[in-house]
């Protein structure tokens, strides 16, 4: 059954089947997310997408959209909720944001602008990880994955590889490359692979590119992600 939702007090249409994140991507409205990807089976894994519908947080991309829905996406708490998840990201990895490949694409970046989020307010964990270069075209610096398993589901479900997958609980828990020695260079992971361009941040990047595009004219320079989206969908959504 189609129908409409409210979401900040607009009226968004949706299909039946949408999920909530479905109807506001498709009306153009922005929910901030990092795990969610359109080509793929909801996560819900990140939780900045949670919004309040009908008094109750839900994860917008896993939440069905129901005719009368009435939902708040940009609230102060919404936001101050969102603002320390991504806060605690920061300090979970390594991120140098000034010294990035990916400053100015990469998604956790803005959506932290978006935020509002321009200070850590944690100690920084400073973990000791690694950076596999052993793959000829791509390397993989595990300090600033997010576990948003992204190229997990992108090597699973399009690739058909399962290169990918999340290894430990808690605070150990980390990307595995699924080969005898742990190393991309030992899979079939390859530039085609719909894997290989779907990180959102700087965790998996293509080697001798560095820079190609200057700092000042990338995708988050011109514009923020609420008015953009998402820099792994620019011309793949219909992959």
């Amino acid at each position: 059954m189609n129908g409409n939702i409210l979401i900040d007090g607009v009226t968004v249409p949706f299909n039946e089947g949408q999920s909530i994140m479905d109807a506001a991507l498709a009306a153009r409205i922005y929910i901030p997310h990092l795990c969610h990807h359109p080509a793929f089976k909801p996560h819900g894994s990140c939780r900045l997408c949670c919004v309040t519908a009908n008094g109750r947080s839900v994860a917008a991309c896993t939440t069905p959209a129901v005719d009368g829905m009435e939902v708040d996406n940009e609230t102060h708490e919404l936001t101050t909720q969102r603002r320390l998840l991504l806060k605690m990201l920061f300090v979970e990895g390594n991120h140098v944001c000034p010294a990035c490949e990916k400053s100015g694409a990469c998604q956790l970046q803005a959506v932290a602008y978006h935020c509002g989020m321009l200070a850590p307010e944690f100690v920084h964990f400073y973990p000791k990880r690694s950076v596999d270069a052993s793959h000829p075209d791509f390397i993989i610096d595990f300090n600033r994955c997010i576990l948003c398993e992204l190229c997990v589901r992108a090597s699973r479900d399009h690739d058909r590889k399962s290169v990918f997958s999340i290894s430990g609980r808690g605070i150990d828990a980390h990307l595995t490359v699924n080969t005898r020695s742990g190393r991309l260079g030992d899979s079939t992971f390859s530039a085609g692979d719909r894997a290989a361009r779907i990180c959102p941040v700087g965790a998996i990047l293509p080697k001798h590119h560095g820079y190609d595009t200057p700092i000042g004219q990338r995708l988050y320079d011109r514009a923020p992600i609420s008015e953009v989206g998402d820099a792994n969908r620019q011309g793949s959504d219909d992959e």
